[in-house]
């Protein structure tokens, strides 16, 4: 049985090695392809290279004598599918619930030798509402600017933009601990409904389609159920420790 062959060109520099050369590499072994591994050590002789076959990025694969082409275009060459950036995608909201209520029923588990515990509930909530303020607050300028797209009071008071993930984590923070009901309560209360309000305004009323600025704002989710189901959380949860409180 004859032997799979490819060649491939990737840059493997002192201060860099191309991360994609690597993926390239790993993808053609798990194939079973037999490697003829090229590195480009400098940048003269990646330029060098990139004139001589009059291709704009490095890696460069081969197979059988004719360019695949860089790292995607290997996966197509191989039936694999290739992620769009500019796909919409719930994934990241997904993502980060189902991580928060594993988080949630762990604490659970170590605080009362149990997962399924009412605190394990008020716990994913309050460990959801962190993480997504965490998500925004790494970079809170490309938040504002996408939740001045449909916030009803941001709209109004552009320094909102700005405040709503500080509060939001500090209401996430504060339930989590169980401290400060007065305080975390009415902060939830407030930008959980108006976040709600705005959320059925915008997608359900107006059918505006936009993306939604819960996960930061360099996502691709799409404005709708996901966050509008983050408002409601918020809501629930703050009238929950409000009852909580007065019994």
């Amino acid at each position: 049985m004859a032997t799979k062959k490819a060649v491939l060109h990737r840059m493997v520099m002192p201060a860099h090695t191309c991360p994609f050369g690597l993926k390239a590499k790993d993808l053609l072994r798990r194939n079973g392809y037999e490697l003829e591994d090229h590195w480009l050590r400098t940048r003269e002789e990646t330029d060098a290279f990139k004139a001589a076959h009059d291709v704009k990025t490095t890696p460069q694969v081969f197979i059988g004598g004719e360019r695949i082409g860089g790292y995607d275009d290997l996966r197509r060459f191989f039936g694999k599918s290739v992620p769009d950036p500019k796909a919409v995608t719930y994934r990241p909201v997904a993502v980060v619930f189902a991580m928060t209520a594993l988080m949630a029923l762990a604490a659970s588990q170590a605080a009362f030798g149990t997962p399924l515990t009412v605190r394990a509930g008020e716990w994913f909530i309050a460990f959801s509402m962190c993480v997504l303020a965490l998500l925004k607050l790494q970079d809170v300028e490309r938040f504002a600017t996408m939740f001045l797209n449909y916030d009803l009071l941001a709209r109004r008071w552009v320094p909102y933009s700005y405040v709503y993930p500080y509060a939001e984590g500090l209401a996430g923070v504060l339930m989590a601990a169980g401290v400060l009901t007065w305080l975390s309560v009415p902060i939830a209360l407030v930008i959980g409904t108006i976040g709600a309000a705005s959320v059925i305004k915008a997608v359900y009323v107006d059918r505006r389609e936009l993306k939604c600025a819960c996960v930061g704002g360099d996502s691709n989710v799409p404005l709708g159920f996901l966050s509008l189901t983050e408002n409601v959380m918020m809501v629930a949860m703050a009238l929950w420790m409000a009852l909580s409180v007065a019994h």
